[in-house]
């Protein structure tokens, strides 16, 4: 057995990171400023997108992407139930409803095919959510969201480096981004909007800073009246340049931490084939590239909910951690009491929301302790 713990995840900050930060610090504008700017800049070119809008979570970026669209009271939202709760709280939130699609039973992503039955003319956004690093197959979605004509909004919190046929994630349509202290890229905690609509990505700037033409930092740098007009009532969702200095180091690494990840889930790979209960997700076989943000596993043997605490309760014991992405929405207390979704209505949903389980997978592990963990599940298992 591990002598040491081994978290399931861990930030792999560098020490260049850390000075970036420190300067910041000694700079005296550390707040919204040239960092955030030059950020926004950096992964916008990236990503090849049109635009973006840096902000302090993926959760803040989804609220002004709401009420940018005019999301509210009698509109309904497609979303998958297997996410994290964020968003379906801000969709009721909003006042509207979320409406369910059921997901592939081995990628966890929706397809066109699970939410063309959700559509109702009610309908007035769907927000599919690429999975784990894996990118969704998006060209039928959109096919399906123009034909609808409803707006597609990406949930890309799980893909910063993640490819669709040849291109990143963000760079066409609108995108989400999430840099918690888990994710491939992280400012401690932050977020970027992708966005080609013009009109909206400046409705998406005002939102975040009170409903403010210009920010804090334009009426310092460029001379403008230090009472600046609200336009529109906004919000203080503002990244600060103390978490966009962290960003930007880390972004500058992305394309290495992912080969290292992908290596580390290909070892992954070859010793879990030696373990018949455990399944790990399936690679989707459209062309992508993973940017292997999780590596997940669905327990066959050891079903169910109360299974799955046994098998993380024996590897915690054994100095192994491990995450759950996701308990199920609608099969949480709130949702569970006011959306009364039949059990049984989203069945691969629900298959994987009881059995699945996040493995250690971080860019400064090795091989070592990827055959650390395989090991203690095997005893766990046995």
């Amino acid at each position: 057995m591990r002598s040491d713990f081994l978290p399931f995840s861990r930030p792999a900050i560098s020490e260049a990171e850390i000075a970036a930060v420190a300067e910041v610090l000694r700079s005296g504008w550390i707040t919204t400023g040239p960092q955030c700017r030059a950020f926004e800049q950096e992964f916008q070119a990236y990503c090849r997108a049109a635009g973006a809008v840096a902000v302090n979570s993926a959760t803040a970026g989804m609220h002004i992407m709401l009420k940018a669209l005019g999301i509210g009271p009698g509109d309904e939202v497609i979303t998958p139930s297997l996410t994290w709760v964020s968003t379906v709280n801000l969709i009721t939130l909003a006042g509207a409803t979320p409406v369910f699609a059921d997901v592939d039973r081995d990628t966890l992503m929706v397809t066109a095919a699970t939410v063309e039955p959700c559509l109702s003319p009610r309908t007035r956004l769907i927000i599919p959510v690429h999975f784990a690093g894996a990118a969704l197959d998006l060209d039928p979605l959109h096919k399906l969201a123009e034909k609808a004509g409803v707006p597609l909004l990406e949930d890309a919190a799980h893909a910063a480096g993640s490819e669709y046929r040849g291109r990143k994630i963000g760079a066409a349509g609108s995108a989400i981004f999430s840099f918690h202290p888990i994710k491939n890229l992280t400012c401690g905690e932050g977020g970027m909007i992708l966005a080609e609509d013009r009109a909206l990505l400046e409705k998406l700037r005002r939102l975040r800073f009170h409903g403010l033409g210009v920010d804090a930092h334009d009426r310092d740098t460029q001379g403008r009246a230090p009472q600046a007009e609200v336009l529109e009532p906004g919000y203080k969702y503002n990244l600060t340049d103390i978490a966009a200095a962290l960003g930007r180091g880390q972004l500058a690494r992305l394309d290495d931490f992912i080969v290292r990840r992908r290596r580390l889930a290909e070892r992954y790979h070859e010793r879990l084939a030696e373990i018949d209960e455990l399944h790990p997700l399936k690679v989707p076989d459209y062309p992508m590239r993973h940017a292997w943000h999780l590596f997940i596993v669905r327990l066959a043997k050891a079903a169910g909910v109360a299974g799955r605490e046994a098998f993380m309760a024996g590897l915690k014991e054994r100095n192994i951690g491990t995450g759950i992405h996701f308990k199920a929405v609608h099969e949480q207390k709130f949702y569970r009491e006011t959306l009364k979704i039949k059990p049984g209505s989203l069945p691969a949903t629900e298959w994987n929301s009881a059995r699945l389980c996040s493995l250690p997978l971080f860019p400064e592990m090795t091989f070592d302790d990827v055959d650390d963990v395989v090991n203690a599940i095997k005893e766990v298992l046995a």
